[in-house]
């Protein structure tokens, strides 16, 4: 369910932590050095969830968590792969996302995971919606693989 700073407010409260501070609490966390790896997939799995609202898209990109999700990308441990990949394609449904994802570099990322010996490709681009991620139509048209394995 999207939310709006009313739903918000209602949510948390006099005595609630805003959302931009307990985003910023995850991702502090997730950069802690004394993180586990278990703790920094539940926590990269939590921000992807929070990528889907508009409501937090300002933030994210305030945060840096855009980046945060192509450094999980290109983690060897497959979880946060496969939710980095997750937030990109949440939070690129918006225009302003998209353009800090790809000018990151994120649309490479993303085409390589799903062309990666290894990966289960068929898995991936069942998760991936190109019409949530529309700013890698441009990437796609310079890649024809990219539509094979997306199957679209």
């Amino acid at each position: 369910m999207f939310t709006n700073a009313k739903r918000q407010e209602e949510r948390i409260g006099r005595s609630g932590t805003p959302r931009q501070q307990y985003l910023q609490d995850l991702v502090a966390q997730f950069q802690s050095p004394t993180a586990t790896e278990e703790s920094r997939e539940k926590i990269a799995a939590n921000l992807a969830n929070f990528a889907y609202d508009p409501y937090n898209y300002a933030f994210l990109r305030e945060l840096n968590v855009l980046e945060l999700f192509l450094d999980c990308i290109t983690e060897p441990n497959e979880r946060l792969v496969e939710f980095g990949v997750g937030g990109v394609c949440n939070a690129g449904a918006d225009p302003m996302n998209a353009r800090v994802i790809a000018q990151c570099g994120g649309v490479p990322l993303v085409v390589q995971c799903l062309s990666s010996p290894g990966r289960d490709s068929e898995g991936w681009g069942g998760r991936i919606d190109p019409e949530v991620c529309g700013f890698w139509w441009g990437e796609y048209a310079a890649n024809p693989r990219s539509f094979e394995l997306l199957d679209v």
